[in-house]
C-alpha cells in the first residue's frame, strides 16, 4: 500500500493510543508502518509538523458545528465547548498534541464564521476573538490536569491530611466526589457567566477590556 499523508497521520493516532506521546517517535512510527524512519519526511518535515496533523486529524474526525444564525451565542460557545473538549479526550495524551499547534488554513473558514456569529450577537471582533481564546485554553488546561491526573500514596496522605481542616477537608472531599466532568462544566459556566456580563456593559456602551 502507498504511503500517504492520511494513513500515517490515522497510524500515529493508534500508536498515540497505545504508547502515549512520550514514547511516539518517528522511529516507532516508521516500525508500526514498516518504512524507513527517512520515508516520513518525505511528509513531514520534523516532529512538530507530524504533531500538528495529528492535532487537525482530531479535530477533523470531532465534526466541529457552525453556529446556526438563530442559535445564542452562549448555548453554541458551551456546545462547542462540550464537543472540543470530547475531542482531546478521545485521544491519549490529546490535550498535549494540542498544545502549542497552529490553526490549520482548514480552519481560517469556519473560525471566520464563528466570529461573523459574534459579532451578530452583539461582541466586538477583538472581544470575540479573546472570548473564545479563552475557553479554548480553559478546556485545553482542564483536559491537560484530567489526561495526566494519577492517584496512589500522595493523592490518600493528601486526603488524610486535610481531614484537619474543616472548610479544607470538606471543599476537597466535593472536588473528588463530583470528578472532572462536573468541574469543567461549572467551571465553563462561570466563564459564560462572566462573558454573559461583558457583553451587557458592551452593550451600555463600557470601553474595550483592558483599555
Amino acid at each position: 500500500m502507498a504511503l500517504d499523508k492520511g494513513h500515517i497521520v490515522d497510524t500515529a493516532l493508534n500508536l498515540l493510543d497505545e504508547v502515549g506521546l512520550d514514547a511516539l517517535t518517528t522511529r516507532l512510527l516508521a516500525e508500526r508502518l514498516g518504512v524507513k524512519q527517512p520515508a516520513l519526511y518525505w511528509h513531514f518535515k520534523n516532529r512538530q509538523a507530524l504533531m500538528d496533523a495529528m492535532n487537525d486529524r482530531m479535530l477533523e474526525l470531532a465534526g466541529r458545528e457552525p453556529p446556526r444564525p438563530d442559535a445564542h451565542w452562549r448555548d453554541y460557545l458551551r456546545a462547542n465547548a462540550r464537543q472540543f473538549r470530547a475531542c482531546l479526550l478521545r485521544h491519549r495524551d490529546g490535550a498535549r498534541v494540542h498544545a502549542g499547534t497552529e490553526v490549520s488554513l482548514e480552519e481560517l473558514a469556519p473560525t471566520e464564521a464563528e466570529l461573523a456569529f459574534m459579532v451578530a450577537a452583539g461582541w466586538p471582533v477583538e472581544e470575540a476573538l479573546d472570548l473564545l481564546v479563552a475557553i479554548s485554553r480553559y478546556i485545553v488546561g482542564c483536559v491537560l490536569e484530567e489526561q495526566a491526573a494519577k492517584t496512589g500514596e500522595a493523592t490518600e496522605r493528601l486526603d488524610a491530611a486535610v481531614t484537619a481542616y474543616p472548610h479544607l477537608g470538606r471543599a476537597v472531599a466535593h472536588y473528588r466526589r463530583q470528578g472532572f466532568g462536573a468541574a469543567f462544566e461549572y467551571g465553563l459556566e462561570l466563564l459564560l457567566a462572566g462573558a454573559a456580563g461583558r457583553l451587557e456593559a458592551i452593550k451600555s456602551g463600557a470601553p474595550p477590556a483592558g483599555g
